[in-house]
This record gives structure tokens, C-alpha cells and sequence, in this order.
């Protein structure tokens, strides 16, 4: 099992930053992908951003040039650097770790953005 714990959000004014964190704990593999997607009310979850132990990233094309994904391997964590953020980037942020085909979520953080 692996449990996630999120911090980092809240809110903002449009053009404002957030960073958000997540930090991972439990049977953890080296081989892992970790990341964040978010959920707006009425939408569907969808992807944001990723980044593979290795460090290859993949963001969703809303947020490139404003959103960077970054992870510390030591400490098992990844965060999510917003910028120039957009009342329609709010929404529930879940952070998901993947490995062996087992997908792990966090409880969610939600970000809210005033315009």
C-alpha cells in the first residue's frame, strides 16, 4: 500500500501562484510515476501533469509554459508549481502515484481561483 498526503492548496487571484505538494509514504518502488490530476465541478478528471522516476514530464496542454512538475526521489515527494493561474484551473487537485500497474490517490486539495 501507499499512502499520499497533499498540501499547497487554497486560494488566489487570477495570475497568482500556487505550489502544490505530495509526499509518499509505504511500498514505495523505485520504478514509479507520479503526479497530478484535477477535478472541476461537473468535469470529468483530468490528467495535468506527470513525471516518471526517471524525471520525463507530461503536462496537459491547458497548463504548459505556466505549470512545472518537479520531484525529490529522496524524499519520495512531487510538487506542482502554478503560475499565472486562471479561474478555470480551479478544481480538486489529486496527486496519484503509479507503479506495477497499482494506481494510489490522494485525498485531493482543493484550488480556487478568483478572477
Amino acid at each position: 500500500q501507499v499512502q499520499l498526503v497533499e498540501s499547497g492548496g487554497g486560494l488566489v487571484q487570477a495570475g497568482g501562484s500556487l505550489r502544490l505538494s505530495c509526499a509518499a509514504s509505504g511500498s514505495i518502488f523505485s520504478m514509479n510515476v507520479m503526479g497530478w490530476y484535477r477535478q472541476a465541478p461537473g468535469k470529468v478528471r483530468e490528467s495535468v501533469a506527470t513525471i516518471t522516476s526517471g524525471g520525463s514530464t507530461n503536462y496537459a496542454d491547458s497548463v504548459k509554459g505556466r505549470f512545472t512538475i518537479s520531484r525529490d526521489n529522496a524524499k519520495n515527494t512531487v510538487y506542482l508549481q502554478m503560475n499565472s493561474l486562471k479561474p478555470e484551473d480551479t478544481a480538486v487537485y489529486y496527486c496519484i502515484y503509479r507503479a506495477r500497474g497499482n494506481d494510489y490517490w490522494g485525498q485531493g486539495t482543493q484550488v480556487t481561483v478568483s478572477s
